[in-house]
């Protein structure tokens, strides 16, 4: 008997609405973080540097990385990994922040039991 050959690769979806109620701290992390990496080249400091400075949204994309989150799984290397972040209007009582509902409005039955909050 055989069994159907699968793939080893899996899609993750994750999507954070975070409160920052301390831009300082968030932009001091930031700034911190960069001051801590000694293999970041001068000019894409300074950059970094200026864009952490001037959004907070960018010092927070900055802070987190998706390698965090499995970096520690055993049996799981990370392949690749994209993420961005941006200041919103959030509206908790709002329809459009149904976490049950993907991008398209309908309900995709992979996702069933999988909201956490």
């Amino acid at each position: 008997m055989s069994t159907p050959e699968t793939s080893r690769f899996v899609r993750i979806r994750v999507e954070l609405v975070v409160e920052v109620d301390d831009e300082e701290a968030v932009t001091g992390a930031a700034l911190q973080s960069l001051a801590d990496d000694t293999d970041l080249p001068e000019a894409e400091r300074a950059d970094a540097e200026r864009a952490v400075t001037e959004d907070a949204a960018e010092a927070l994309a900055h802070l987190v990385d998706p390698f965090d989150l499995v970096g520690e799984v055993p049996g799981v290397e990370l392949q690749q990994a994209s993420w961005s972040s941006e200041l919103i209007d959030y509206d908790p009582d709002s329809p459009e922040w149904d976490l049950d509902e993907d991008d398209g409005g309908e309900k995709d039955p992979e996702d069933e039991g999988m909201t956490v909050g």
